[in-house]
């Protein structure tokens, strides 16, 4: 099979024939072999009856139903381990991302050699406000963070090797960053192509403003796990035996001149416990430990841990 299409949605009951019969002439056009998986991320209108009614007429139809809204990353995560193309492309189910790019996306992951190819929405049909400007925040902030030199980290639009999903895990929020992932995960080849950015055609968008606090947040955790994730120790036992170390010599050497003042100079000295700085050279050491140990308890989680999945699938088809 050359393509499979992961399609995560929620609540989008308007759009979803006509995305179908838009990807089934594309693909028909181009004479690509191919299947759609449709994730309904916890769905309240009739989204996946429509799924099971396109099912039942389009034998490349797939879809997973979730049990509760989990989320796009959750989604993304469950479509990925059930793909069996060659290519794998994401895309949005709200008609702003067009099939038509498609054949596109896929030949520059199979003539081109990229192992990731992200859409990059050049003119955008959003609200400048609350939209476009943090957007333009967020992929400079993520740009200067990752040394990704990608326009639009943010595009739902995206095309992969199937060995790039197949190896990195999309969880909490992190479906922004997936070229980030698979970075970390030694996919360097990441390329990036303009597309066709549509205006929403019905309902509205099921993302506030929020999403840009989160992402920010999402940045600064994934910078921080790809620096340090599989070795907490490097960061933890450092700091932790630097602040020990400093607090220790620092006790010593307040010891150190109370028995000078007492035994060689004979002159009195106050209590060392008198003094603020051998109770800011005890908490100094305290700290260095406590680093110390979360460092070694990260290390042990990582060599313990289970993946276990974080979302619920109540029906396949």
């Amino acid at each position: 099979m050359q393509i499979s299409l992961v399609i995560p949605l929620l609540n989008e009951e308007e759009s979803l024939r006509e995305l179908h019969d838009w990807i089934v002439k594309v693909m028909t056009e181009h004479a690509l072999s191919y299947e759609v998986l449709f994730i309904d991320d916890g769905s309240t209108d009739k989204s996946w009856e429509i799924i099971e009614e396109l099912q039942a007429k389009n034998q490349h139809v797939l879809g997973l139903r979730f049990s509760k809204n989990y989320g796009k990353s959750q989604a993304l995560n469950a479509g990925f381990k059930k793909t069996k193309g060659e290519v794998v492309i994401t895309m949005d189910a709200d008609l702003q991302d067009a099939p038509d790019e498609i054949p596109s996306l896929y030949k520059k992951i199979t003539e081109e050699g990229y192992d990731l190819v992200s859409g990059w929405k050049k003119k955008r049909y959003d609200s400048k406000i609350r939209k476009n400007i943090p957007s333009k925040l967020f992929n400079w902030a993520a740009r200067k963070t990752s040394g990704i030199q990608l326009n639009d980290f943010n595009c739902g639009l995206k095309a992969y090797k199937s060995n790039v999903v197949k190896t990195i895990d999309v969880h909490g929020e992190m479906h922004r960053y997936i070229p980030v992932l698979a970075k970390n995960a030694g996919f360097s080849n990441i390329g990036e192509q303009v597309v066709k950015h549509q205006a929403r055609k019905y309902g509205h968008t099921k993302f506030g403003m929020e999403r840009f606090i989160n992402g920010f947040l999402d940045l600064l955790t994934i910078w921080f796990v790809s620096k340090f994730g599989k070795r907490p120790m490097h960061l933890f036992g450092l700091l932790g035996t630097l602040m020990f170390v400093i607090g220790f010599f620092a006790a010593f050497t307040i010891g150190a001149i109370k028995l000078l003042n007492v035994f060689y100079f004979e002159k009195p000295s106050p209590l060392i416990t008198d003094t603020p700085f051998f109770y800011i050279s005890l908490t100094t050491m305290i700290l260095g430990t406590q680093l110390f140990l979360a460092g070694f308890i990260g290390e042990l989680i990582l060599r313990t841990k289970k993946n276990i999945p974080n979302y619920q699938i109540t029906k396949e088809i």
